[in-house]
């Protein structure tokens, strides 16, 4: 994807990786993805941060019981750790763009997947909430740059590979929170401890940072650029427009749904008669069955004329679903689960419309910002009052019926995106 235009000596200058930066006045920069190795090694480090950014979330959402019992929890506090990731993705996604103009996508990458292994590590060596909270967020502030920066490096470095690089990235990020989810029981059983099967997966993250080592070391920092040839890009600016609220209420509902079913399926299951083992594995479930979903939707997606079909269906499954796991949880339990798998393929549906739905880099980023650090603010309440009605009403019909509620607001202003148009006309 070609860069922006350098601005005029008039206009505050811009601030573009160094290696995107145009060499002359009237020179055409090219994508910075350079020799095939350099693209390679970046589609490899992008893998692996997919791998970490919902491990995090749903190993503890598998030892939930586990950890209120091992820290002294209420309901109510499980409930705020349980929203924590979605207001970190909010209050951490928003400030991605400013850091995007001062240092390089691989040096920001390397810096998020530390701090996601070191706040991973904090929160289990602590008996202190406080702290535990704290580590917790450090970690998803981590995941939260991540989540905005993904988008926009495959906007620059695969340009002509848009829905299938954002497929295979967002099926690596379906297979990994369905292996953790699957596996964070077993391995605290193995390791005798939930702290233990928490902090494997700090070395999963640590792992994440070694492609983007000498990728930062090469690319250095950004720097300034100013000409006087041609003007600067007008600013997208996605919250003045429908478009962009649109997209951030729908990414927010879904992923209202997606973090309450991360943080409260595997307690539903245990309550409807499951053992421990059995929930955590329904729970992998979900996500596994949404990774070959995850890989073809964004191609799939983008071959069709119009999305409102495709967004009824998943809507549909799911109602289906919800109206299920209400009145036979324990009998039904596997069709329940494939359909909150198809149900959920709105995640990588709407990271495809991200990049559907804006033509330039700088259009691309402030949209996938906007949309997700809204959105996840939006889907902040999910957990939290799902924990609440729980509490509360000591059974799962209420929080359930929430949901159905948050669906039809998804469905909604699915509606309104699902018609092809872009940010940079709405401004």
């Amino acid at each position: 994807m070609t860069p922006p235009p350098p601005p005029t000596s008039t206009a505050e200058p811009t601030l573009v990786p160094a290696d995107t930066a145009p060499a002359g006045p009237r020179s055409t920069p090219t994508r910075p993805s350079g020799p095939v190795a350099g693209a390679a090694l970046v589609l490899v480090g992008m893998l692996l941060v997919a791998l970490n950014l919902r491990a995090a979330i749903t190993s503890l959402g598998a030892l939930l019981d586990e950890v209120r019992d091992g820290m002294g929890l209420s309901g109510a506090m499980a409930g705020v750790i349980t929203t924590l990731p979605a207001i970190a993705f909010g209050v951490f996604g928003a400030l991605t763009p400013r850091l995007v103009r001062r240092y390089s996508p691989p040096r920001l990458l390397a810096a998020a997947m530390v701090l996601l292994a070191a706040g991973q590590l904090v929160r289990v060596g602590t008996t202190s909430t406080v702290v535990f909270l704290v580590g917790s967020a450090a970690a998803l502030a981590g995941v939260a740059v991540a989540n905005v920066l993904l988008p926009l490096l495959v906007k620059q470095y695969f340009p002509h590979r848009i829905g299938l690089v954002t497929g295979a990235y967002s099926m690596t990020l379906t297979a990994g929170a369905a292996t953790a989810a699957a596996t964070t029981v077993p391995i605290a059983h193995l390791l005798g401890s939930w702290r233990a099967g928490l902090a494997v997966w700090a070395g999963l993250a640590a792992v994440a940072v070694l492609p983007w080592l000498p990728l930062a070391l090469r690319r250095g920092t950004t720097r300034r650029v100013a000409t006087t040839t041609e003007p600067a890009p007008a600013r997208v600016r996605p919250a003045r427009t429908r478009l962009g609220w649109a997209m951030a209420v729908y990414f927010g509902t879904q992923s209202l749904s997606a973090y309450a079913i991360m943080g409260w399926l595997a307690q539903l299951f245990r309550d409807a008669g499951f053992q421990p083992e059995q929930a955590g594995l329904l729970l992998a479930g979900v996500t596994a069955l949404g990774v070959p979903i995850a890989l073809l939707m964004p191609t799939f997606a983008g071959r069709l004329r119009s999305l409102r079909p495709l967004m009824l269906a998943l809507s549909a499954a799911m109602a289906i679903a919800y109206v299920g796991v209400a009145l036979a949880p324990h009998r039904g339990a596997l069709l329940w689960v494939v359909l909150l798998a198809i149900g959920q393929s709105a995640f990588p549906l709407a990271l495809a419309i991200i990049g559907m739905r804006a033509r330039t880099t700088e259009g691309t980023v402030a949209l996938s910002a906007f949309t997700q650090s809204t959105g996840y603010l939006i889907a902040a309440i999910g957990p939290l009052l799902v924990g609440i009605l729980y509490q509360a009403t000591g059974g799962w019909t209420v929080p359930i019926g929430f949901l159905a509620v948050a669906l039809v607001v998804q469905t909604a202003a699915g509606m309104i995106i699902a018609r092809p148009r872009h940010v940079e006309d709405e401004r």
